[in-house]
Formats: structure tokens, C-alpha cells, sequence
């Protein structure tokens, strides 16, 4: 393997790390984020995202990203005097770590493009060591003489530990000893459900192992827990756990326990509990050791995933072409083999069926990876804008595949930006307009059949359209005269260059976003619907297919030529005469169980030489996409079949109404119609079909 390649696998492996730590990275500056502002600090959190830090130093050491590993060295230690309380988390110490964190994911996105990791940090690095000089050194030795804790339990605390154990004494807060002791065989598990059951109280400070009564079969641990609650309804908390609880003190109350204490006369309560826990065991400690995975999750290269997906289609074709010959032997009279031949069609068919969905549901994952971002995305711009902004998700466990979660990640993200600059008021402005001065973006996904549907709503003032309007009009993307409905009008904000901001911003006024999250939602054969009303906000509504894999299509036949018509977009097919088609607007139309159903004629949508003469009777497949409705007028309906759908390549980026190409059974390879595309195509005020 050359030098170029081993460094390319170096960064396809460190990409996959490193993706979901910062990930994770951003959903817990996230909850550190929005607790700062009450001049709180998670523990969990900040302990969480300096666990990330560190990770990601070591994988950026281990690959030689030298940038990234320098960075995150620095936010290592900034985020090490966090957690010491050396440094107080304040909003210059927070917009440090958000500016990171933006950073850190700028070079791993140039590392994913191909590009130099080099970003310039010195100055970022510069801030950080600045924040980390300037630290807060109290004196603490008084609060922990007062309490009077053992001399044996302070010095088995860490630095961490025992800075904790400050911080809920300063908080007046009483401080426990929790004693357990666990079956060797559970104690894992017995543990952690003792300190989940304290955390919904408090604060789990340290967690001392000692010898248990019987060593060979059980051990013993001293939690050293904080909270503001008092010990009977502390005691009722762990009741199901079998433990010891003591109430050591707090910064109120001294108190001493054990041998070792000093200061004043101890004031302990103990309350024991008979019945130890887990029960005992006779499995050996040996036998606990186990090189066994607790992990069942394997992470996998889409591209791997993408080659399967080849190998499933090539097997579909074979799948036909089986079917094609025994239905070619029926009708040339070979009945004695025949039977066994679909016999073996209908085993391979199940087997395929199984396989392919195997495969489809590895490709997909929760929406809820989105969400993460987005959140980071909301708390940035609203800073920056001066805004007050909370963002609530709904949905997060809707399953999307990997490729189309990927392509609509930007789209998704100029939607809120948009949300938040044009949509969301000033905490002045929506005090004035009788609203709470925080305004609210709601992010909702959930499954309509077998699309999935992604709304973003909003609180604000919602989509001026007699400005929209003024605008289009101004740039010459309409004409004065011209009349619009509302929703033609709203319409006019995906077009490319419109903008209604008056001034050029980092966020807006440059004409380009809403155009972009059009194009690339109709690359993958989704839609965007906009729905708005004055004063109470606006609603963004993309619809997508699960997947572009493989699909269920629809053959169907039109002026001499072969396409594909995904079967989650056909509603249904009916048969028609001539004289049921009306004109209107020089459109043709049909009147469908009372509303009105535009037409459409492949041979003129693509602009295909010569004018095809209509028959007297013709099949029309009604197709839809959320609420929209269009029918294609076919020839003939060829039937179903499962189909792989390939892309055309870069020379037909620009080809409407066409998602890619895929081979049948038979070796003939037709193109896959993009109904979303067809349909935002026929819908186009004064559009020719």
C-alpha cells in the first residue's frame, strides 16, 4: 500500500471516530450551554464533554492530525480547570468552547473534503490559556474541617472529587455516605442502578470500593453523595437497594463519623437496611473476566453498504430473468421442469426479500442525529442576532436513510437560519406584540406512508407577502402586472437571488439558501411546502422518501419509450377516453372524483421529438407527493419490479423530472422518474405539460 493510500485510510478511519465524538461534543456544550445562563454547571455534562476533549486529542495524536490534537490538548486543560472550579463558566468562557468546538469541526470537515486540517487556531488557543490563567484559587481546608470527614476518606478523594464535595457544601447541601454491598456476579449492574436511583436526587460525588465481608463472593462500596433533600426521603429513594445510608453533614451542620473525625460532637444517622444486596453467588471471580464485547453496535463505511446494495440489485435482476425463462418455458410448452423452476424463483424471491430488507434497515438511522446539530446551530445564531431562541424536537426516533439524512443536513440547517433572521422578533418586538420574549422553533419528523415528513415551525411574524411581492417585482423575477395568489407569491422565496433583506449579513441578504434547500431536496425526490401566517409564524414542510435504494417501481410505457415509476408515489391508475380530457389555461385536465387533476405527457415534459397522436383510450397513473396531485397519461402499464436506482452522473445534474436510471430483468434500462420534481414542474403557474 502506497504513502497516499495508508494516509487516506488513516483519515477514513479517524473521520469515523471522530464524527461521532464531536457529535456528542455538541449535544452536551448544548445542555452546558443552556444551563450557564442560570449561572448553573452540569457535572455530568462539562465531565462529558472533557472525556470527549481527551478522545479526541489521543485519536488526533494517533492518526497525526497535528491541528486537531494541539486544539483539543488546549480545550482539554481549560475544561480540566472547569471542572476544578479553577475557572468560573460565564458567557466568555462558554462562546470559548463554542468557538472550539466550530473550529474542531471545520478541520475534520476539511479533513472529510480532502483538504489540509491546518485552520487558524493560535489566536483560539491564545483565548484559551488566557481563560485557564486566569483561575480561582479560594480557601476550602475550613468548609472540609468543618465537616469533619474521616482523614482515610479525604485522602482516597481525587482533586475532581473533592472539589466536588466543596461545591455542595457551598451550596448547603447535606452530604451521605451510602454503604452497599454487591454480588461479585452483578455487581456491575447492582451498582449502577444504586447510583442512577441518587442521581434523581443529587449528586453522586465518589464511589470507594472496599473488601466485602466475604470476600470471595461479594464487595463493598462508599458512595459519597450530595443533596439538599433530607435523609428519610433519601433512605425511601434506595429503599430497593438494601443499603446503608449516614448523613455525615453539611456546611450548616458540621458533623464526624468513624475514627478520625474531628471537630465538633458527630451527628450521625444510620439507618440500616438487613437484606444485602444482590444475593450471593457461587460463580468464582475468575470466571468474570471476559474478552467479550458489552457492545453489539458495528460501525460501517456507507460506501461497504452501497456495494451490498449492488449485489442485491444484480441478484434482483436474476431474480426476473428466472422468472422471464419459466414464463417463456410455460408458454412454449416445457411443463416438466417448470414447476421446479418456480419453485427454486419463489425461494430465491423470499430469500431476496429478507436480504434486502436486511440491508435497507443498516442504511437507516434516527433523525434524532440531526436534532444534535441543529441545536448548536439555534444557540449560535440567536447569540449572534441578540435573539432568545429555544429549540424543541419532536420525533428524533424517525428512521431516515443514511444518503438522505446526509443531503438534507444543509438544507434542513438554511431553513432555521432563516427561522431565526427573518422569522424570530426581538425579545422587544415580541414583548410588544404581546408574545413570551423567547420564541420557539419546533422540529418535528414523523413516517406518512412510506415517506417521512420533516416540518420546521416557527413562532414569529411570519412570511410578509406583499413584501415577497415588492421584491420579486424589483428584481425582475415578476412582472408588475402579473397577478399571484398568496401561495404563488411565497412560492417566489426558492427561486435563485430572491431575498428580502435589505442589508448583507454573515446569515442572509446575499440571495442564496431557500434556492439550495429546494435543489437539493428535489435531488433526493422530496418536497418543501411553506405554509405562513401574519404575526404567528411560519411552517416549513419537507417530505422524503425513505430511501432511494432499492424500490418498488411501477413500468410503465409512454410514447414508444420505458420508465420507472416509484410505487410510493402512484396513488392510482385508471383508464380514460379522449373526450374526458378538458383544456384550461391551454392545460389539460380531468376532472377527478370532483377536483381538478392536471395532465401531463412525458414525450412533451422532456421535450422529445415529434407529436405522438393521442389515442382513443389511455391509462393515467396518479401520482402525489404530500398534498400535491398530478396525472401521466402512459400507454401501457408494464407491471411491478423491484429496481436499484443508479446515478446518471454529473452530466445530467441539470435533466428535471429524472431521480436516475435502473436495469429490468429483460437487460433494458430505463430512466426513474422524479415524481417530486415532475410535479413542482407541472404545478409552476402558467407551466406548458
Amino acid at each position: 500500500m502506497s504513502v497516499t493510500e495508508k494516509s487516506s485510510k488513516a483519515a477514513k478511519d479517524f473521520l469515523a471516530e471522530a464524527e461521532e465524538i464531536l457529535d456528542q461534543l455538541c449535544s452536551d456544550l448544548g445542555v452546558m450551554s443552556d444551563i450557564s445562563e442560570d449561572g448553573e454547571c452540569n457535572p455530568d455534562a462539562l465531565n462529558s464533554v472533557f472525556r470527549g476533549a481527551h478522545s479526541l486529542k489521543g485519536l488526533a495524536g494517533m492518526f497525526g492530525f497535528a491541528g486537531i490534537q494541539e486544539l483539543s490538548h488546549n480545550l482539554e486543560n481549560l475544561l480540566d480547570s472547569l471542572r476544578l472550579g479553577k475557572v468560573k463558566l460565564g458567557s466568555g468562557v462558554m462562546n470559548i468552547l463554542l468557538d472550539s468546538l466550530e473550529a474542531l469541526g471545520t478541520m475534520i470537515r476539511n479533513l472529510g473534503d480532502g483538504s489540509a486540517e491546518e485552520a487558524p487556531i493560535e489566536q483560539l488557543v491564545a483565548r484559551i490559556n488566557s481563560a485557564v490563567a486566569a483561575t480561582d484559587e479560594s480557601d476550602s481546608d475550613n468548609l472540609l474541617s468543618c465537616l469533619g470527614l474521616p482523614a482515610s476518606l479525604l485522602n482516597a478523594l481525587t482533586e475532581y472529587e473533592e472539589h466536588r464535595l466543596l461545591e455542595n457544601l457551598k451550596k448547603s447541601r447535606n452530604i451521605y455516605s451510602v454503604l452497599a454491598s454487591f454480588s461479585l456476579a452483578t455487581f456491575d449492574q447492582d451498582l449502577a442502578e444504586l447510583s442512577d436511583a441518587l442521581r434523581k436526587s443529587g449528586e453522586v460525588i465518589s464511589t470507594l470500593p472496599s473488601v466485602g465481608a466475604n470476600i470471595q463472593s461479594s464487595i463493598d462500596f462508599e458512595i459519597l453523595f450530595g443533596s439538599a433533600k433530607g435523609l428519610e426521603e433519601i433512605a425511601a429513594a434506595v429503599a430497593d437497594s438494601n443499603a446503608t445510608l449516614r448523613l455525615l453533614g453539611s456546611s450548616k451542620s458540621p458533623a464526624g463519623s468513624g475514627k478520625g473525625a474531628s471537630g465538633s460532637s458527630a451527628a450521625v444517622a444510620e439507618e440500616a437496611l438487613p437484606v444485602e444486596a444482590g444475593g450471593s453467588s457461587s460463580l468464582p471471580a475468575e470466571s468474570l473476566i471476559t474478552a467479550k464485547s458489552m457492545s453489539r453496535t458495528v460501525r460501517v463505511d456507507i460506501g461497504k453498504l452501497d456495494d451490498l446494495m449492488n449485489i442485491v440489485g444484480e441478484l434482483v435482476l436474476s431474480h426476473s430473468t428466472i422468472n422471464d425463462i419459466a414464463e417463456k418455458m410455460r408458454q412454449s410448452g416445457y411443463t416438466g421442469m417448470l414447476a421446479e423452476l418456480l419453485k427454486a424463483a419463489k425461494g430465491l424471491e423470499k430469500k431476496l426479500n429478507e436480504l434486502q430488507k436486511g440491508v435497507m434497515e443498516i442504511r437507516m438511522i434516527p433523525v434524532g442525529q440531526l436534532y444534535e446539530k441543529m441545536g448548536r446551530i439555534v444557540r449560535k445564531i440567536s447569540k449572534e442576532q441578540g435573539k432568545k431562541v429555544d429549540l424543541k424536537t419532536f420525533g428524533a426516533d424517525t428512521e431516515l436513510d443514511k444518503l438522505i439524512m446526509e443531503d438534507i443536513a444543509d438544507p434542513l440547517m438554511h431553513i432555521i437560519r432563516n427561522a431565526i433572521d427573518h422569522g424570530i422578533e426581538t425579545p422587544g418586538e415580541r414583548l410588544a406584540a404581546g408574545k413570551s420574549e423567547r420564541g420557539a422553533i419546533k422540529l418535528s419528523s414523523y413516517q406518512k406512508g412510506n415517506h417521512v415528513v420533516i416540518e420546521v415551525e416557527d413562532d414569529g411574524k411570519g412570511i410578509d407577502v406583499e413584501k415577497v411581492r415588492a421584491k420579486a417585482v424589483e428584481k425582475g423575477l415578476v412582472a408588475a402586472t402579473d397577478t399571484l395568489t398568496d401561495r404563488e407569491a411565497v412560492d417566489l422565496i426558492f427561486l435563485p437571488g430572491f431575498s428580502t433583506s435589505d442589508t448583507v449579513s454573515e446569515i442572509s441578504g446575499r440571495g442564496v439558501g431557500m434556492d439550495v434547500v429546494k435543489s437539493n431536496i428535489t435531488a433526493v425526490s422530496g418536497m418543501v411546502d411553506v405554509e405562513t401566517s401574519p404575526g404567528k409564524g411560519s411552517r416549513m414542510i419537507i417530505t422524503l422518501p425513505i430511501t432511494l435504494a432499492i424500490i418498488k417501481a411501477l413500468i410503465i410505457s409512454s410514447a414508444g419509450r420505458f420508465y420507472a415509476l416509484p410505487i410510493t408515489s402512484v396513488l392510482e391508475s385508471i383508464m380514460l377516453e379522449q373526450k374526458d380530457v378538458l383544456t384550461v389555461e391551454r392545460k389539460e385536465v380531468i376532472q377527478l372524483r370532483e377536483s381538478t387533476l392536471p395532465l401531463l405527457r412525458l414525450n412533451r415534459f422532456f421535450h422529445l421529438d415529434g407529436e405522438v397522436a393521442p389515442s382513443a383510450n389511455f391509462f393515467v397513473v396518479v401520482v402525489g407527493v404530500a398534498e400535491k396531485r398530478v396525472g401521466i397519461v402512459v400507454d401501457d402499464l408494464q407491471g411491478q419490479q423491484d429496481i436499484v436506482i443508479k446515478a446518471l452522473g454529473p452530466l445530467f445534474d441539470g435533466v428535471r423530472g429524472v431521480s436516475g436510471a435502473a436495469d429490468l430483468g429483460d437487460q433494458r434500462t430505463v430512466l426513474v422518474l422524479d415524481v417530486g420534481g415532475i410535479i413542482n414542474e407541472v404545478t409552476k403557474a402558467g407551466g406548458q405539460v
